[in-house]
């Protein structure tokens, strides 16, 4: 089993009688480790969100039924909490009414997440992010050299436990998940009736990778509305598949207002989407591959460590522009993301000139460890 840095994390916030979230794609993990841990603190109930007998009988909470159900034990464990009807409301009553209880849950989509379970159980818990597997978790499971020479498999395939331990059954595993597993909170939404769209819009956003998207050329080209674009993205954010990066604008007049890009939480799944596992020097994509890996790799050090940082590209209306930018309390590091350890960069002068206390560095793939890890 890869160890998993958000074990010590939750480990660190075990002794209190908070109640402990934990968010983040289908897959990737969340239901071994948090038994595994609960496991190594004792006997424990596990009930299964995704369960229609535990979804019916949990229609309504009570303090005499949890009691029942908790028997002896001293731990619950929901797993994907967000399928069970007022679940956030169901915990509060184990929270104010049976002190001495661990409440553990999980949950792989934010759709419902927000309203069910973190609004009801406002400073009664703590919230985690889980993803797949870090460069730092395979480095440490492997070593430097060998998870080093394994970094283009890991831009191919990505970082799914299922998928770094199945070497053989990568792809097959990779078209599965794609294919509706890691959607199956988003279909089963209300405002999702047209698989083909999500289908065709998740397919233009990984042909866009590493560039600026425009909702009005997706709407355009999928022949519907912005607002359905916006829905669906919002939705596909939502479920963990996607993330975006505004563009930093400080009210200088020369910068772009309102542009994002999108990344993929997961090189694999974002090549599975297109349908494309061609070796590096077979693509002409690389270079977005190696921005979307990296970029996915900074959202998990910054959860994992964790930074309080705010992400940001940027670019001006002359074309400059930087890959990404963190705001850490007024201090700006600005990051080039090149492939090509020969390829030069630097930083543009109109950056510096609107924001002075700022770094830059060039990331490529000889030096992207700190940048990771």
């Amino acid at each position: 089993m890869i160890y998993r840095t958000l074990q010590k994390q939750i480990l660190d916030r075990w002794n209190d009688n908070k109640i402990i979230i934990v968010t983040g794609p289908r897959q990737v993990g969340k239901t071994t480790l948090l038994k595994k841990i609960c496991k190594d603190k004792g006997d424990f109930l596990f009930l299964n969100g995704d369960d229609a007998t535990v979804q019916n009988y949990l229609k309504d909470f009570s303090k005499t039924k949890w009691q029942n159900l908790l028997g002896q034990n001293k731990t619950v464990f929901i797993d994907e909490a967000q399928r069970i009807e007022n679940i956030g409301l169901g915990v509060k009553i184990i929270y104010d009414e049976l002190p001495g209880v661990k409440v553990i849950v999980s949950g792989s989509s934010a759709i419902d997440i927000n309203s069910k379970i973190k609004e009801p159980l406002t400073g009664r818990k703590w919230e985690f992010s889980m993803y797949p597997i870090s460069w730092e978790e395979w480095i440490n499971h492997n070593n430097f050299l060998e998870a080093y020479g394994d970094l283009e498999n890991r831009m191919l395939f990505g970082m799914y436990p299922d998928v770094v331990s199945n070497e053989a059954d990568k792809i097959a595993i990779l078209m599965e998940l794609t294919g509706s597993y890691l959607f199956k909170d988003l279909l089963q939404y209300d405002g999702i009736r047209n698989t083909k769209l999500l289908n065709d819009l998740l397919k233009a956003l990984a042909l866009q990778l590493g560039n600026e998207v425009s909702f009005n050329e997706l709407a355009q080209l999928l022949q519907v509305d912005r607002a359905t674009v916006e829905k669906y993205i919002d939705l596909l954010e939502k479920s963990f598949v996607i993330f975006k990066l505004q563009a930093l604008n400080k009210n200088q007049r020369n910068e772009i207002k309102n542009s994002r890009k999108i990344y993929f939480f997961d090189n694999g799944v974002r090549n599975a989407i297109i349908n494309n596992f061609n070796p590096l020097n077979l693509r002409n994509d690389t270079g977005a591959l190696w921005e979307n890996f990296l970029m996915a790799e900074r959202i998990k050090k910054i959860a994992y460590q964790p930074l309080y940082v705010s992400q940001y590209f940027w670019r001006n209306y002359y074309g400059q522009e930087v890959d990404y930018v963190e705001d850490q309390n007024g201090n700006y590091h600005a990051y080039e993301f090149k492939w090509n350890d020969k390829r030069k960069a630097k930083l543009p002068i109109a950056f510096q000139k609107s924001y002075p206390n700022s770094t830059f560095k060039v990331v490529n793939k000889t030096n992207f460890d700190e940048f990771v890890l």
